[in-house]
Order: structure tokens, then sequence, then C-alpha cells
């Protein structure tokens, strides 16, 4: 929008002259040049817009001017007219009809740009004064360059109405046909003539401008050969018929062209027409800015305003809507796309078949019964095709064309209204302009190419109704499909980040209005990313890694959702989220993904040995074995758990599961037992009495002594269990070359790998069962009068009884006191069963 300047503050003299003006000029123009509670020296001061209207209009009446003239009327009527409809609180139509608040906003916007229009002072055109002259270089290479230049400024074609020429985008359902009678409501004082693409809507603005109080001003259109009929009629015709006879049209009849669906004028000969008739100001409503390769702004090239989908939907403008993908069982990639849309007939040869359409009849009366809905279908013949199965299946359907004859297709869609029909199904006849609120579901048998399309045909559910929920959009798609497919689907348009089935896709008001009927679709527990923006992907991923369905993702995404599911899966919520790979949802790489970052990371201990336990127990490669090694050995979360860890992967290197070379699971296996050296230092002194001996032995000596001493118990570990021999090695260190050599031979000779890595797994004891930990409840005092003091024979020792354990009662009361161990916490000890009287004395 242009800058409008500053009003001034201070108010010149003969502000009384002014007023006077102002009422003759207000009963000669028709519109009111003060409104109430102004100052006329304020917003009548010189270089205002008003004051130019003014003193324009001063200037005709003086020049004997009975009448405005069509100049004056293009340049002021509106800009008054708008400021009139503003100023009214609230702002409203001729039958009393309040303008809602985005429609008040286009009318503001197009206030905005006339005001600044006629406040530039001695400009020419657009404020330029014509394009310079391109710069002509000495160099030879510049020449072709610039006759090509040249010639382009030869070819322009003048648009010197181009300047007078707005346009505001509203969403389909949003009102635009209100917001068109509030730019019919400013022009009370000159002619309007409303385009539009089709003749049912032609029908459809006479009713509707004449229920909101404008039908005596409603006059066929007038051409050359007519006077006359009214200084400000109102005309309502199509664009066809527009481009045929514009030259026919009075120039001094229409000051104001309003062109409904803006984005049907952009062909060759509409824009022509528009462009031959310069005169009046032009209004252009669309959804859509753009029609296959051409834009709205080429032919309405300013802006007056500008409601995003997502944001009438915030304010309760539009319906909300839902999503469903249906897998496409007829494949469509062999289909051309030609002007910006898939060819009809070779997509009809692909989608209309008995079985593809009885298949769709099914999923609509299975999914939807009897729901008001829209079917688009792939030509008229597939329309009337599906009609035949529809009404198989036992809905109530009706295709509808342009072969249907318009007596016919009115009595039908009058039909509709009534309930009396529940399906339309129609190739392209019901994608515009034609209004349905109780419509609630749309279909897309016939897939789409083209934005503009697929966001007119949405529009027919978007209308707000009592019953309705929310729209419901069937899009014939994969459920992980991405926008840079060729297919349009809702998510594509809204630029979604996600498809969650059954989900709100356009987000809800914010004070949702009370609603009598039931949500027809339920939404899914799972979702799948769907936009192809590398970043955004992974950010929904991480986001929403509780949801995702990595069915859908590719091997490096699955693998990055099971990074975040080991760090922050809660123990509570591990069987529904170990159900994700059962059922053969998640990859093989994703799940030992998941269980090694889960048995690195996650702050719950009996999460990490369970996911431990789970990875060892199916095939490790090397690398992967070797990095859970280090992991139980070193890593400070296992600090707690180490010795029950250690264990868990000696077990599995006895059960073969690491595919590595047998020295490197010897080394894996002594790597193993010396992190749990003490644990074995007992259990080798409890089985065999010298061993701590031997051992002492062992660590206090040097030299050739220390030699000695190794062969010692070398010779003592042959005669040994296993068991016993293995503990006793893995507490033995070495501090010369022979020592070391001696104890590693022995470690050799004494049993297989896996033997010895059994024989060291049950060395170490097992993890102790979780039990709930037993807080001693607090009691409270008791008042003086609420019990008696005890006795001294009370007081005395209690019984064997009370002394062996507390009642039952104070148990329980103590057990449901307690508050339960959080099992997200990281470094507590997570107890599940309930501990016996004499294991808690043996614990103490």
């Amino acid at each position: 929008m242009q800058k409008i300047i500053d009003q001034p503050t201070k108010a010149p003299p003969g502000a009384d002259g002014l007023e006077g003006k102002a009422l003759r000029a207000s009963a000669w123009a028709g519109e009111p040049f003060l409104h109430e509670g102004e100052d006329a020296a304020v917003v009548l001061a010189p270089g205002t817009a008003r004051r130019r209207s003014l003193d324009e209009a001063t200037a005709e009446i003086e020049a004997g001017r009975t009448q405005p003239t069509p100049e004056w009327r293009v340049r002021f009527a509106l800009m008054l007219g708008l400021e009139r409809v503003l100023s009214e609180k609230p702002p409203h139509l001729a039958s009393g009809t309040e303008l809602r608040r985005h429609q008040i906003d286009a009318l503001a916007g197009m206030l905005t740009e006339l005001i600044a229009a006629n406040q530039r002072e001695h400009e020419n055109g657009n404020g330029q004064n014509g394009p310079a002259e391109p710069a002509i270089d000495d160099e030879d290479d510049d020449d072709d360059e610039l006759v090509g230049e040249l010639e382009e400024l030869e070819d322009a074609v003048p648009d010197p109405g181009a300047v007078r020429r707005y346009r505001f985008r509203h969403p389909t359902a949003s009102g635009k046909t209100i917001a068109a009678a509030g730019f019919v409501e400013a022009a009370r004082s000159i002619g309007v003539l409303i385009l539009t693409h089709r003749r049912l809507l032609v029908s459809q603005f006479r009713r509707e401008l004449t229920e909101e109080g404008y039908g005596p001003r409603l006059t066929p259109e007038i051409l050359d050969a007519r006077p006359l009929p009214a200084s400000n009629p109102i005309t309502i015709q199509t664009y066809a018929w527009f481009a045929r006879h514009v030259g026919d049209l009075r120039r001094d009849a229409y000051q104001l062209v309003i062109c409904d669906e803006a984005h049907t004028a952009l062909g060759e000969k509409t824009s022509a027409a528009i462009r031959s008739f310069p005169e009046p100001l032009y209004v252009g409503m669309t959804a859509t800015e753009q029609l296959i390769a051409k834009q709205v702004a080429d032919v309405f090239p300013a802006s007056v305003d500008d409601l995003p989908l997502q944001d009438a939907a915030r304010r309760g403008l539009i319906a909300s809507l839902r999503c469903l993908r249906v897998p496409p069982v007829a494949a469509i990639n062999s289909v051309p796309i030609v002007g910006g849309d898939f060819d009809q007939q070779e997509l009809a040869k692909v989608l209309d078949h008995q079985a593809l359409n009885q298949a769709a009849s099914s999923l609509y009366r299975d999914r939807f019964g009897d729901s008001p809905g829209i079917v688009y279908a792939a030509g008229v013949d597939h329309a009337y095709n599906l009609a035949q199965e529809f009404r198989a299946a036992g809905l109530k359907a009706v295709a509808v064309s342009g072969r249907t004859p318009p007596v016919q297709l009115a009595e039908t869609l009058a039909a509709y209204e009534r309930g009396e029909i529940n399906v339309l199904i129609n190739a392209m006849l019901l994608a515009e302009g034609w209004n349905s609120p109780r419509a609630t579901v749309v279909m897309h048998l016939a897939p789409t190419a083209s934005r503009r399309v697929y966001q007119q045909r949405i529009g027919r559910i978007m209308r707000i109704h009592p019953r309705k929920e929310a729209g419901i959009v069937v899009d014939f798609v994969n459920k992980g499909a991405t926008h840079s497919e060729r297919v349009v689907t809702l998510h594509s348009l809204l630029d979604a980040d996600f498809y969650r089935e059954g989900a709100r896709v356009i987000p809800t008001p914010r004070r949702r209005m009370q609603r009598r009927a039931r949500r027809k679709l339920t939404p899914a527990p799972w979702l799948v990313p769907v936009t192809p923006d590398v970043k955004r992907r992974l950010g929904v991923i991480a986001r929403e890694w509780q949801r995702i369905d990595p069915r859908y993702l590719d091997e490096d995404e699955q693998r990055y959702w099971a990074t975040f599911a080991g760090r922050n899966l809660r123990f509570e919520e591990r069987e529904a989220f170990v159900q994700k790979f059962t059922d053969g949802r998640g990859s093989k790489a994703a799940l030992e993904q998941f269980l090694f970052t889960c048995a690195a990371e996650n702050p719950n201990r009996r999460l990490r040995m369970m996911a431990l336990a789970d990875r060892v127990s199916m095939r490790v490669d090397r690398a992967s074995f070797d990095d859970l090694v280090t992991l139980v050995t070193q890593a400070p979360t296992w600090e707690k758990d180490r010795q029950p860890g250690v264990r868990t992967l000696l077990q599995a290197i006895g059960a073969g599961k690491p595919d590595a070379p047998e020295q490197i699971l010897a080394r894996w296996t002594w790597r193993l037992a010396r992190a749990t050296r003490k644990a074995l230092d007992r259990k080798a002194s409890g089985d065999y009495p010298e061993a701590k001996r031997l051992l002492g032995a062992l660590a206090n000596s040097r030299g050739h002594r220390h030699e000695e001493n190794a062969a010692k118990l070398v010779v003592a570990v042959r005669d040994l269990p296993l068991p016993v021999a293995a503990a006793l090695l893995a507490s033995a260190d070495g501090y010369t070359p022979r020592a070391t050599k001696l104890l590693e031979a022995a470690r050799e000779e004494i049993g297989t790998v896996d033997e010895i890595a059994a024989a060291l797994a049950e060395d170490l004891p097992e993890p102790k069962p979780p039990r709930r930990s037993r807080r001693r409840r607090r009691r409270k005092k008791r008042g003086s009068g609420e019990a008696a003091a005890p006795t001294s024979d009370e007081a005395a020792a209690p019984t064997s009884d009370d002394a062996a354990a507390p009642t039952g009662g104070e148990a329980t009361e103590a057990q449901a006191a307690e508050p339960e161990p959080d099992d997200n916490t990281a470094g507590t000890t997570d107890h599940n069963t309930p501990v016996t009287t004499e294991q808690a004395n043996s614990t103490e």
C-alpha cells in the first residue's frame, strides 16, 4: 500500500466556509465530505485527498455541471464512499449486515490506496517519468544486447489503466461476496459492473445482492445505443460476455468493475478486454493468485489485502479441515501434465474402471456413510460411472456436468441443499463459485497437479455450518508422500510438516464454537513427516518421536528417530514403543541403534539394563560389541551397574553372540573380568582359601621373586575348577614380561574363550531383584484429648509378634503413603516388588 501524508494539526482560517462548501458538494455528489465529529479545518486541510476532491467538485459546480463527471467519480466517489462506510460503527450494508474484520480490512486497504493516489502531486502515471534510456556501451560485444532491449521497449504495450486496478485475496468460503457488497455499498453514487466466470454465479450474485438491499439498482448491461437509466446502476455479467461486448459498453456508465474469481480473468481475451476498458476502477477478488504460469498481479498490480488460509481458520472464518490419505491402487506416473494439470483423457483411461469405482463407493460408504460430500472425477463419463456405483452401494448420489440442463442442474443443487442428495459427483463443474455450507467431504478421485484447482475444490467444504465439525479431504496418495510429488495434496498446499491421519491440518479457531456434530474422523496415534525439507523433517522427528510411525521413514531417518527414542523413552512407555519394532515397522538397524542409545544415554537404570540384554541377545558385529564393552567398563552412567552389565556381556560371549575372532573375544573377556576384579577376588577367596595368600604374594613381590610367585599361582590354577581358576587369573597381574607371559598362557590353557566367559559370568552374583523401598511412616502426634497415655505395662517391651514385623494395617498404610519411585530419574534404584521380613532383616 502507498503511504498517506500526515494530516495538519492546525486549522487554517475560513473553516466555516469549508463546511458550507462541503455541504453543498455533498448534495451534488451524493457522498458526504464531512462526518460526525470531524473538524473541517483538519480533514479538509490543503494537500489532503478529501480537500482535493472538494476543490474539484466546487470547480465543476461553478462550471454549471448538475452532476459529477465520470472522471471525478472515478477519482473521488469510491474514496468518499469508503470513508462513509468505514466511519459507521460498525460498518454495515444496506440490509444491516455487519461487515467482519477481514472484509473491513479489504475496504480499508482500498481506501488507503485511493487516498495515496489522489495525494500525489504533478506526477506522470505511476509517479515515473517513463523508462530511462539504456546506456550505450562503446564495446561491440554489447551491441546485440542493446538492440534486444530497444526492441522490447518498442514492443511493450501501454497499459494506462493499470494504476486503477487493485486486488485482494481472501480464502474460499470466507465471505468474498459480502466484501463485494461492501464495495457496492461504498459505490452508491456510481455505476458498478460485476464480472464472474459462470452463468450460475451471475444468478447467485443477483440473489445475494437483492437480499442485501441492492435489488433496485440491478439493471441490464448498458450499451452505447441505450440511454443511461440511472447514475448508479449495477450490472452482473460473465467474463465471456464482457470479452465480446467490451467495445459496445457505454464508457460513462460504469466507474467501478468488480472481478470475481480474478484468477479466471488472466486469459488473453479477457485480460485484453480489461486493458481496453481503462477508465473505471477495478477490484479483483480471488482465493488463488495463480493460473498456470500467469499471476493475478499481471492484470491487477496493486494488492490491498491478503488473508492467508491459516489466519482465516484461526479467526473462525472458515471450517477446519481434516485429512485422510488413501494409498492409490492405480499408478498415474504415465499420465502427462498438459497446461498445468493432468491430461483428463489419459487420466480417465487409468482411473475409470469398474473395480476402482466400486472400491471408491465402498470407501465412501464405510468411512462417511450419509455425510454430504463432493466427488471430483476424471471427466464427465467417469462422473456418471461413479454415480452409478455409488447408488449401487446404497448412497444417494447424482452426477452433474456441462451436459446437465440448467433447470435440472438448479433442481439437483436445491435437492442437495434439502438433504435429498448426499453426494454430488462432477468433473470441474462445481470446482469454483458454487457454495453449499452442508458439504462436508471432498474426495479427489481425480488427482490434480494444479494448486489453483485443488484450492478451489477444497473451498467447497470450507463454509461453516452448525452441524459440521470440520471438513474432510480425501487424498489418494501414499501416507508418507512429500510435497515434491506431482499430485497436489492438502499438506503440500498448506506446506504442512507432517501428516497425521484424521487430525486437523488447518488450525482450529481461537474461540471454539459450540458444535452439535461429532467428528467424522478420529486422529490416529501416529504421524509421519511429509515435508521435503530435510531440516524440517528432522525437526518433526525430534519433536514428535513418540508418535512417529517409522515404516514411512528412510533408513537414515529411522536411525535418527531411534536415537531420540533411546534417550528419552520412559520405563512405563516401553511396551507400547517396542510394539513398533515387533510389528515390523522399524528396521533392524533402527532397533540396534535404539538399544545401544538406550543402554548408553537413557536416564533409567532398569531400561539401560534391559536394552543391553536385548542388544546382546542378537548377533552383534565386532565394532558394536567393542563399543558396548567400552560403555560398560568405562561410562560413568554404568558405575553403579557395572557388575551386572559385565555379567550380561560375558554371558553373550559365552553364548557366541559377538561376531569377532577368537583373539578379540579373549581380549574382551579378560578386559571385562578386570573391570569386576573385586567381585572375582571375593569369589576366588571364598572358594579357594589359598587364593588370598597367592594373590597377596604376587602383588607384594618384585623381580625374580614375583616371577616365582606367578609360577606358583599358575601351578595352583591347573588343579582348580574352571570358575575358581578364571576368577583367580582375573585378579592376578604380572609386573614383569615373564610373569605376564605365564599368566596369559595359563588363561589360554584353562579352557576355551566361551567356557571362560561363561565361568566368569557364573562367578559374578546375579542382579538383585527390584524391590520397593520400605520407609517408616512418621506418625502424627496425638492430642491430649484424643487418646489416653499408655500405662507402664503397655509401655513395656513388645511381644514377639510385634518385634518380628509391624501390623498389617501399619504396613499397608506405609506402602500406600509411599510415593512411587521415578523410573526416568538417573541414579535412583527402581523397586517394583516388596521384600519379605527376612530379606529386610538380612539386608539390615
